[in-house]
């Protein structure tokens, strides 16, 4: 059940990157780059979900969460931040998904697709809270794995295994 999603992102490269596997699940993905932006863009057109990031410029996620609160408390957001303990502002806010970056691809869409399904099928009803935050430990092996050098003594070696 695809539908439109306004992203919401300073980065230009999130939002390029999200917006492309957003664009291959199928959903429709209106991109906005400061919280005022995103305001108009929800007043110009309308959309199925949010999905926020905090730290914009011009209006911050928040300023842009109380907008989305006095006009319609029931949309569905799902906020996407690199900030690290937001939960209980976040579930005030009465945001639904909380997920801190680096994001879990697979639970972002597990997640937008829920919200979805629960906003077209429970229209009146505030669906409850969640956080999905940042496994750093998976992120701190993957960053080993990558950026980790092949010597085991951190020496340089040659293509003989000498040291240079």
């Amino acid at each position: 059940m695809p539908g439109k999603i306004l992203l919401v992102d300073d980065e230009k490269s999130i939002r390029e990157s999200l917006s492309k596997v957003l664009r291959t699940e199928g959903y429709d993905v209106v991109l906005a780059e400061t919280g005022q932006e995103a305001i108009e863009k929800m007043i110009q057109e309308p959309v199925d979900l949010l999905l926020l990031d905090l730290g914009l410029p011009v209006k911050d996620g928040w300023g842009t969460l109380r907008w989305l609160a006095r006009v319609n408390p029931l949309f569905p957001v799902i906020v996407i931040t690199g900030r690290w303990k937001q939960a209980e502002l976040a579930e005030a806010a009465g945001v639904d998904v909380l997920m801190e970056k680096p994001l879990n691809m697979p639970l972002l869409l597990q997640n937008i697709s829920e919200l979805l399904q629960e906003s077209a099928g429970a229209r009146g009803r505030k669906r409850g809270f969640r956080c999905v935050p940042c496994d750093v430990q998976a992120f701190c092996e993957q960053l080993w794995k990558r950026f980790t050098t092949p010597y085991p003594s951190g020496e340089p070696r040659d293509s003989k295994n000498h040291r240079v």
